[in-house]
């Protein structure tokens, strides 16, 4: 059996020995070409190990080592997530019409909206990844955002992106575990995160830890992955799907919405409005979250398109062995 590589800042250095300030092809095939080969099949080999045949593929160790297996699997994803996504690595529902990126966006600013933040506040973003939503939140509302992620690679492109828009004033990047967050209590107006806190091992640890560093009367705002109340826990599908998603996306276990609430409640929030939004079919919200991640045999309507497409996500696969 292969061992662990721990994802450590020297490690990250090392294995992205090249950043590359822009999006355009040659940027990612010059990220791509520059990894040291021998760190990234090592890091492969350890991301695997919590899947594959091992003493690692078990819930227990994929809780007790979640900052191993995140930080792991967003060294080997973040690249592609940009390539093929964008900045903000996060689904949304479409309406007819609109594109990934402005439904995107749309989708961020519900959740701000959901925070009551506006000018001149101090923002959490708990789970920055390259500072994406924390960007647009800054051009939106006019509030300060500090970006939390537990990542150095991450926290490196989020730095670079700020001083791209010029918004290093307005946001910062902090290098931190979202379990123990690197902050006082009652710091922020409000606390929001999207599609990150699904990678806690316990979900009313890092709600609690929202909620002590944010101010008394403040909002928190979240976009929660969660297994519905459909979920079957012995149906041998539904177990294939959920496993596939949390292997697909670095999420050491899936919890449902009733825990999700649950642990919010226990946080000590008062829950105000819950909603699953990814079953919405009303005027706005008519195209599934998950329509954009197939894109055809072969797309050539842009970059993020052709990554999308079977062909695309070959490539993908073979440039990340």
């Amino acid at each position: 059996m292969s061992k662990i590589l721990e994802p450590t800042p020297e490690l990250s250095k090392q294995l992205h020995e090249k950043v590359v300030e822009d999006q355009s092809a040659s940027s990612l095939v010059n990220r791509l070409r520059t990894k040291n080969k021998d760190l990234q099949t090592q890091s492969v080999n350890t991301y695997q190990q919590f899947w594959n045949d091992s003493a690692n593929n078990n819930e227990e160790s994929r809780a007790s080592m979640y900052k191993t297996l995140t930080n792991t699997y967003y060294n080997l994803a973040t690249d592609f997530y940009e390539y093929g996504w964008g900045e903000s690595f996060h689904f949304a529902r479409k309406s007819i019409g609109e594109s990934l990126r402005e439904s995107i966006k749309r989708h961020e600013h519900t959740l701000f909206d959901a925070a009551r933040i506006s000018s001149g506040m101090k923002v959490l973003d708990v789970g920055c990844g390259v500072g994406g939503p924390a960007r647009e939140c800054v051009r939106y509302t006019g509030a300060h955002v500090t970006g939390l992620n537990n990542n150095d690679y991450q926290i490196e492109r989020a730095q670079i992106y700020a001083r791209k828009h010029e918004q290093v004033e307005h946001s910062q990047f902090l290098k931190g575990d979202f379990m123990d967050m690197p902050f006082g209590e009652a710091e922020f107006d409000a606390v929001y995160a999207i599609e990150a806190t699904c990678h806690a091992p316990v979900l009313r640890d890092v709600y609690t830890q929202m909620y002590r560093v944010l101010k008394p009367g403040g909002y928190f705002a979240i976009y929660e992955w969660c297994l519905t109340d459909k979920f079957d826990a012995d149906n041998s599908e539904h177990q294939r799907l959920a496993r596939a998603i949390e292997h697909g996306d670095g999420i050491g276990k899936l919890f449902s919405t009733r825990v999700a609430l649950q642990a919010a409640k226990d946080a000590g929030f008062e829950i105000e409005r819950a909603q699953d939004i990814a079953h919405e079919t009303q005027v706005g919200n008519e195209i599934a979250w998950y329509k954009d991640l197939d894109c055809g045999v072969i797309n050539f309507s842009g970059l993020q398109g052709f990554a999308r497409s079977q062909i695309g996500r070959v490539f993908t696969s073979n440039a990340v062995k």
